[in-house]
């Protein structure tokens, strides 16, 4: 195979991401390996060493060990539900309802790998143990936060205040997950306290590493053609720019010089757009400290950046959703009409059953609510 042909078939595979139903299935079988690595590294590296993992599923852990010193259990793996649906609930608005729905399967699906596959452990170091697992665990939030899904619990509240400010808060959410790291310290002993500080360290690290989607960079473009590239480039990525009359330092020719900031995870959809319209496009990047100003953010629930044309009105995840709440909504108040009807109907034939029937009733109802 040539290298032409090649490039052909990488750029057909490229154009399939382009396509909804195959987005959906992207992010499925990332949510379904991130779940899996979650689980994995909790049963084979955070259990064995005595460690407390981040977030939401390290506070489930921090709950399952305290109820443990009572003589009860409250299984991290229904700790983990417990915690992610309310908050679930409360970024409902604020987050795509497709990225909340295949955030909290991302939930549901670790939760049951926690509780039905049998991980053993690998390691009895547990140096090791921090090691391999913080850098594991930030891969496995990374895999998620990549197909637009996320891990839930912090993870919604970090990207909901990204989406408003432009900026992260991982560092905040690593304080957050010191100080349970520092209850947990005082209630079972600081070295272990201390080695999972180690462990969310390297795991907050490891997703800065591998989620760059709120960085920016900027694209200095110099070409002949600055109008088809403005055309293509304003209606694909929606973000201004800055042009300049400027000429070949070398032929001579007039050229533009144009300038825009972009974000890092659109820049080569970008180029790649640029290039196929101008082949002899010059393209600088260089990485934006900070910008001031108006900021057009794409949905953070997309595993791939550019827009997708063909999108439906009505998304098929979130139709699907729309569908069973409505038949859910739809059998509550159906068993509460029928409720209501079997009550009424019982009512009446109580009404019309002989005397003697009706204060024998009345009695046994007096009865049970002196019991109560």
């Amino acid at each position: 195979m040539g290298a032409r042909e090649q490039d052909r078939g990488i750029e057909q595979i490229k154009r399939l991401g382009r396509y909804v139903f195959v987005r959906r299935f992207v992010t499925l079988c990332c949510v379904f390996m991130s779940a899996l690595l979650q689980a994995f590294v909790i049963r084979v590296f955070v259990n064995p060493a005595n460690l407390l993992s981040g977030g939401f599923t390290g506070l489930a852990i921090l709950i399952d060990r305290i109820t443990q010193l009572f003589g009860v259990s409250f299984p991290t793996s229904l700790g983990m539900i417990a915690l992610n649906v309310p908050v679930a609930l409360l970024v409902w608005r604020s987050i795509s309802r497709r990225f909340v729905i295949f955030s909290m399967l991302q939930v549901f699906l670790a939760s049951a790998f926690l509780q039905f596959c049998p991980f053993e452990p690998l390691l009895n170091n547990t140096i090791l143990c921090v090691l391999f697992g913080g850098v594991l665990n930030g891969i496995a939030i990374s895999v998620a936060l990549k197909s637009g899904a996320s891990t839930a619990g912090t993870d919604f509240i970090a990207l909901m205040v990204s989406n408003k400010t432009g900026r992260t808060i991982w560092q905040q959410v690593f304080v957050f997950n010191c100080i349970i790291l520092c209850i947990f310290g005082t209630i079972f002993g600081w070295e272990h306290a201390a080695y999972s500080i180690i462990f969310q360290f390297l795991s907050t690290k490891t997703i800065d590493s591998f989620y760059r989607r709120y960085e920016r960079v900027t694209l200095q473009i110099t070409t002949a053609h600055p109008a088809e590239i403005l055309e293509v480039y304003n209606k694909t990525f929606h973000h201004g720019s800055t042009c300049f009359d400027a000429y070949g330092g070398y032929s001579g020719n007039p050229m533009t010089f144009i300038v825009s900031v972009i974000s890092s995870y659109e820049c080569d959809d970008a180029i790649r757009l640029i290039r196929h319209i101008d082949p002899h496009a010059v393209i600088n990047v260089t990485k934006s400290e900070d910008f001031i100003g108006n900021f057009h953010r794409a949905p953070a629930d997309e595993p791939l950046p550019t827009e997708v044309d063909d999108t439906p009105d009505v998304d098929p995840v979130i139709g699907l959703a729309d569908s069973l709440a409505d038949n859910l909504a739809g059998a509550i108040r159906t068993g509460a009409e029928y409720s209501a009807s079997k009550a009424k109907r019982a009512e009446h034939s109580l009404l019309q059953a002989p005397s003697e029937v009706r204060q024998a009733a009345e009695t046994a109802i007096e009865h049970l609510e002196h019991r109560k």
